[in-house]
């Protein structure tokens, strides 16, 4: 693989966003993600190939190291945040055709609800990991998301829940989806849902983890 690609899935690993940033420690002073992905595609690096062989399989290392505790919350943010930086120079591409992205993830935090660290999270790293993310934010209802899937046909819907009093809000939400679009796929995540409720509510898929969530997506999104 190309160098320059494999500094720069480093940068996103361990969350090395600019030159000028301090973090982490053992990267002080190097080029960031923002400095080599202008510098890839200004060496006439594919923009397809930044994506998928230097941001990708950083944010999968990364996705695999907090599902084994390796790493916690705040170096996610920080590889998350290199990874956006990054994405802002690749953006241009995707809207021009020139570089694709699978496909699109609708994501919200349920009715009810307004905790978003955890969906951030996930949007975060699918969004690293190659997806088109439609962020609805928190306290979203299921006609949101339904506007939402018919604006994005194709699409997976994920939705999360931190409480235990509006995880049942999920049934209902992935009811009207099931009704309204039937072949929507319809993911479910957060602390107080596991894989029996998924069943329960009629739910494709339980993920207890990001990279959960991209395994899943990378099976069913052609």
């Amino acid at each position: 693989m190309n160098e320059l690609l494999i500094q720069l899935s480093d940068c996103i690993e361990f969350g090395k966003i600019n030159l000028s940033s301090p973090y982490p420690p053992q990267m002080k002073g190097q080029e960031g993600a923002d400095e080599l992905t202008a510098k890839a595609l200004a060496q006439g690096i594919a923009p397809q190939e930044v994506l998928n062989n230097g941001l990708m399989p950083g944010m999968e290392r990364v996705g695999k190291k907090f599902r084994e505790n390796k790493v916690f919350v705040p170096q996610v943010l920080m590889s998350a945040k290199a990874m956006s930086t990054a994405m802002l120079h690749l953006k241009p591409h995707f809207l021009s055709g020139a570089a694709k992205q699978k496909g699109t993830f609708i994501i919200g935090t349920v009715l009810g609800d307004l905790h978003d660290i955890g969906k951030n999270l996930v949007a975060m790293m699918v969004e690293g990991s190659g997806y088109r993310v439609v962020d609805l934010g928190t306290d979203v209802g299921a006609e949101k998301f339904i506007e939402a899937v018919n604006a994005n046909p194709g699409a997976v819907v994920g939705l999360s829940a931190l409480l235990t009093t509006t995880m049942v809000n999920m049934q209902g939400i992935t009811e009207e989806i099931k009704k309204a679009c039937p072949e929507t796929l319809v993911i479910i995540g957060g602390a107080p849902v596991n894989e029996d409720f998924c069943h329960k509510i009629g739910a494709d898929n339980y993920s207890r983890d990001p990279q959960g969530v991209v395994e899943f997506l990378n099976t069913v999104v052609a």
